[in-house]
């Protein structure tokens, strides 16, 4: 890649400067009314991110990777950490010196050029639609066991609110997402407690195991953190949305800034606290796929301390982080096709902004397909589906390997400018070891046949998104002009 697209992505590199200094001053004070608004605070991108990494996933998924590994499933967690530590530090650096609602997209545009920005953005773009889908359809099955109706019935209900909270002033989503994120941070924090309670025996007819279950750290030995690593490699995926938000924060580069600090420390200490939590109260054996939250680690672990309604208790969290996930990726979603439509990825009709500066035609866009979505899940065929969610499975680490190689080749740039407000540590050898660490997990996940789909799927779709961003800009659907 180095040499051609480096050579190649010169001429447009400097019009994509223009195009992130142009979207970048759209991040001040003053906005028009062709201009976002500006109504998020630092404390709402801090808390988004934290939300957003704190998903139905975490409740309901840990546990796999605990059967695959044991307790050295930390170990597992403990690399993923430092991958998302790395990654978005440098997303961080980027989105200080040049915030914009297109994010890693803009800047893989100013590294290598128009193709790179275009396909970054549609394959993220993708990636959340799918997921979109999935998160509602989720969050209405178990809203309609509640009440006794189909599933799809709540889950219209949330789709039209949380329509409504995106078509109204940016404030508005972010209070949202606040409290949401809020309430998960909330219960893992309660849920920690309790754990550390549990293990120094202060509990009422519970006696501690202590770390007895930890004799055993690494029962499946490398092949089993191996495969742990594969099940949680991606657990911290969604904390990217932060960045795509602070381009409507009041400042945007001190927002970010502060918010990307405090939101890479919290998660891995919640992630990492929580998971040793759970391998240290319960046997690594009698873990795996939670089917609901009667199964989850997190309610057999509350259950311990004879915590009364634990499984509705459970649910109902479970529900908030679909319902979560859900209102940030019609944000994230919706601000990817407005600025999609600024750069001449889009049609220009998704730049439209209602009274309360929120694109309009953009939101719309992302709900209908996120209905789309939901139908294929429910009526399409499964071979379909799985291929559509491999492609998500594995677009995560094209977009980190590509946030990794634009710092490198950006920092230079910034740094001269003057405009680092946030800077990647050990450039530019930590930033090479974030992409050595990704290239292992992408061999790692050949080597797997689970995850050798994921690869090969998402490989096969970023080609082709390359290929049709070197069209669309040769036939001069990129320009500058269109900011």
């Amino acid at each position: 890649m180095s040499n051609s697209a480096h050579s190649g992505a010169q001429p447009a590199s400097g019009a994509a400067t223009h195009d992130a200094a142009a979207e970048s001053n759209t991040a001040g004070a003053h906005h028009g009314p062709n201009q976002l608004g500006k109504g998020l605070k630092t404390r709402h991108l801090t808390m988004m991110g934290l939300g957003s990494a704190i998903g139905a996933g975490l409740f309901l998924g840990t546990g796999v990777g605990i059967k695959a590994a044991g307790p050295a499933v930390l170990l597992s967690y403990l690399v993923a950490g430092i991958i998302v530590i790395f990654v978005m530090q440098m997303l961080g650096e980027m989105a200080a010196a040049r915030p914009a609602s297109g994010t890693f997209a803009t800047y893989g545009r100013m590294a290598f050029g128009n193709w790179a920005g275009f396909s970054l953005g549609w394959l993220y773009w993708f990636m959340l639609i799918m997921v979109m889908g999935a998160e509602i359809t989720g969050a209405g099955a178990i809203m309609g066991n509640w009440f006794g109706v189909p599933g799809w019935i709540p889950g219209l209900v949330a789709v039209v609110f949380f329509t409504a909270v995106n078509l109204a002033a940016v404030r508005g989503f972010g209070e949202f997402e606040y409290w949401f994120a809020f309430i998960k941070v909330a219960v893992i924090i309660l849920f920690l407690l309790v754990g550390i309670g549990l293990l120094l025996g202060l509990f009422p007819n519970y006696e501690s195991p202590g770390l007895s279950h930890f004799k055993d750290f690494a029962p499946n030995g490398m092949s089993g953190i191996a495969a742990g690593l594969l099940a949680v490699a991606f657990a911290f995926g969604g904390i990217e949305i932060v960045t795509i938000a602070a381009a409507e924060s009041e400042h945007p580069s001190e927002s970010i800034a502060s918010a990307v600090r405090a939101v890479i420390w919290r998660i891995s200490i919640f992630y990492l606290g929580a998971v040793f939590v759970i391998t240290a109260l319960l046997p690594y054996e009698t873990l795996g796929e939670a089917s609901g939250a009667a199964d989850s680690p997190f309610t057999r672990v509350l259950a311990l301390a004879n915590i009364p309604g634990v499984v509705v208790f459970m649910e109902i969290i479970i529900v908030l982080a679909l319902l979560s996930a859900f209102n940030a990726q019609i944000y994230a979603t919706s601000r990817l096709m407005y600025s999609f439509s600024k750069t001449g990825y889009a049609p220009k009709t998704f730049r439209k902004l209602n009274r309360s500066q929120v694109p309009i035609h953009a939101v719309w866009c992302s709900l209908v397909f996120a209905f789309l979505s939901v139908a294929l899940q429910i009526w399409g065929p499964a071979n379909l589906i799985t291929i559509l969610f491999n492609a998500v499975g594995g677009s995560l680490l094209v977009i980190w390997v590509m946030i990794s190689l634009s710092e490198i080749k950006l920092r230079p740039q910034f740094e001269a400018e003057g405009s680092l407000k946030v800077k990647m540590w050990g450039y530019p050898v930590l930033p090479w070891v974030a992409v050595i660490l990704l290239a292992g997990l992408a061999i790692l996940m050949l080597f797997d046949t689970g995850a050798r789909m994921q690869v090969i799927t998402v490989a096969v779709a970023f080609t082709v998104l390359c290929l049709i961003g070197v069209v669309v800009d040769k036939r001069g659907g990129v320009r500058a002009e269109h900011i």
